[in-house]
Parts: C-alpha cells; structure tokens; sequence
C-alpha cells in the first residue's frame, strides 16, 4: 500500500506543468519594507510600509492619512524614486506637499474629473446695417483726401436751393397755421408671467463620483502595469464609504499581482477598509486632535494609528518556550503646520 508522501509526489509529477508544488506549502515571504519618515510607525511596522504589495491606510477626515503617505512619499523622492499620486477627488495640494518634503519633479500628480481645457462660448455674429455701411464707405474722389467728391459736383444745384430759400411763399409768416402732430405708433410688450414665491425651487443634485472612480482604478491600472513607480498612492480619501465598497475585489486582486511583479509600494487612502484579502497591512488612523500648544495659532494635530492586520511578517526560527510579550499595536505622532515649524 502506497504511503502518503508517495501518493503525493505522484500528484506533484503530474501537475507539475500546471501548478508547480500543488500540495507543498509556499514557503512565507518575508517582504521588504520602505521607511515612512515617520519614526514611531516604522517602529511599530518594523522598518516601513512593504515594497510589492497594497497598504491600506483607513480612517476618518482629520486623522493624518494624507500627512502619512506624503511623508512616505518624500522619502521615496528623496533617494531619487518617480512617484504616483491618483487623486480621485482633486484634493491634493502641491504646495502641501512641497512643504511635507515632496520633490514635485519627482511626482506624476494624476487629477480625476478635471477638464483638460475650458469650453470656449461660441462667438456672437453682428453685422452692421446696410444704410451704415454705405454711409462709412468711403468713395472715390479727391476732395478731402479722397472721401467726397469733386468740387464742380458739389456746387451742382446750388442756385434752385438758394431760390426756394428766397421764395416769398416759402418765407411767409405761418405762426397762425395749426402744426400737425405726429402720430407715434404705440407697441405693446407683451406679459411675463413670473414664478410665485410658493413654488419650491430645485436644489442643485451633487454629482455622482462614478466617473472619476472609473477614471482613477483605469489610470491606476496603467501605472501599475506600465511600471516604473517605486510608490503609487491611490487617494480615495474623499469618496464615501458606499462608493468605495463599490469597486470589485477583482480589481484589487489585480492590482496586488501587478504590484508583485513591478515592486511597487501602492497604498491606499480610504474611509473604510475595502481591500479585503488583497491588502498586505491594513492600518486604522482615529480622529485627530489638536495641539494645545498656542491659544490663538493652530500649530498641528495629534495623530494616532493602529495595527489592524498584517499578512507577512518575519519568521521566527527559534520557538520560545515561554510566551512572548504582547506587541504593542498602536503608535502616535505629531502632524506639525507649516507655520509652527520644528520644535
């Protein structure tokens, strides 16, 4: 009677054009990881963000996810790496960025839903009159520099209206004579009937971010199979929950086997968690408070993050006998203003 192990070296042989190693676990990969600029969480991700696999960023606004990936992204930059950012809702600022340490000749800055070029009114046509035109026309001759005409044309019925000026019927007194009025004739406008105050008006509709989301996993998808991206960072920050949770898990799926085999570092920047399984590390940002530092000056927020899960992580060779101490899965940082500066 064959053994298990024979019977599963025949299986292996036999699909081993197929699915190389059907029945033998895949060894555990140990990724590489890039820092984020940020000490405390690369501390707590041991070393960084992994390189050639999604990072979730998940929280609500004012949390620190943008002031995260733009530190991680400076850091990418620094070393001379091009970088990628997919702005889904148009909402990144350039001199932000410039600010967090960002090289901007480094960044291709992707906007979604913007227009490429204004759309021109189309041209008024007036045209003057004819009786106009003929007045302005300037006609052959060469008294008064070739507007008029000639002198001896001038001067052709002259004599006949200087006799009917000196016509004594014509310069007799008429002041008792009764002066016709004109008549003008009077043109009606019509009524415009307009809207009663009771009539509700409409409200303007917000518009639906289904283009700008197709527009963006599209864009997406060509930076990740092109390569050549060291980091993309896929801002869907500004979306809803319900949009978000729109896009399929095949998508995802895709973009983590295109982030496989290109390297690339592609984190995600959402509300909520939406990349289910595809996503290597899913981290949890909460609401943001602010420094109380000047009464007056917004100097910065304090920002906290936590370790929700993580798929790779380095194995042990050596089992301890004893339990290990539990990991501390949460870490914290300061988000600084501009302005504030270093302190």
């Amino acid at each position: 009677m064959a053994t298990a192990s024979a019977i599963r070296r025949q299986i292996e042989s036999a699909l081993a054009d197929r699915i190389p190693a059907a029945l033998t676990p895949q060894p555990r990969v140990v990724r590489p990881v890039w820092p984020t600029g940020v000490e405390s969480v690369d501390a707590l991700l041991n070393g960084g963000l992994p390189v050639g696999a999604i990072t979730e960023v998940a929280g609500p606004e004012c949390s620190g996810r943008t002031s995260l990936a733009l530190s991680y992204v400076a850091a990418c930059t620094h070393t001379g790496r091009v970088c990628a950012w997919v702005d889904v809702s148009d909402s990144l600022s350039p001199e932000a960025a410039a600010a967090a340490g960002v090289h901007l000749s480094q960044l291709l800055w992707v906007r979604c839903g913007v227009m490429s070029q204004t759309p021109q009114q189309p041209k008024r046509s007036f045209q003057l009159p004819a009786e106009y035109l003929a007045a302005a026309t300037p006609k052959k001759g060469l008294h008064g520099g070739g507007c008029g005409g000639h002198p001896r044309g001038e001067v052709k019925g002259l004599a006949g209206a200087v006799g009917a000026l000196l016509d004594p019927a014509a310069i007799a007194p008429r002041c008792a004579e009764p002066q016709r009025r004109a008549k003008y004739e009077t043109q009606e406008i019509p009524r415009v009937s307009m809207p009663q105050a009771e009539t509700p008006m409409r409200k303007p509709q917000p518009r639906k971010p289904w283009p700008r989301m197709e527009q963006a996993m599209r864009a997406t998808d060509l930076l990740l199979q092109t390569g050549g991206f060291a980091v993309l960072v896929l801002d869907m920050a500004g979306l809803p929950p319900e949009a978000a949770q729109r896009v399929p898990l095949a998508t995802w799926f895709r973009y983590r086997a295109a982030a496989e085999r290109t390297q690339a570092s592609v984190v995600l920047l959402t509300q909520t968690s939406c990349a289910k399984s595809s996503a290597s590390l899913v981290l949890r940002m909460e609401q943001a408070e602010a420094l109380q530092e000047e009464p007056t000056a917004f100097t910065g927020l304090s920002c906290r993050i936590e370790l929700a899960r993580e798929r790779f992580q380095p194995a042990a060779k050596v089992i301890p006998l004893r339990r290990p101490p539990i990991r501390e899965c949460a870490a914290g940082w300061e988000a600084r203003s501009t302005w504030a500066g270093a302190r």
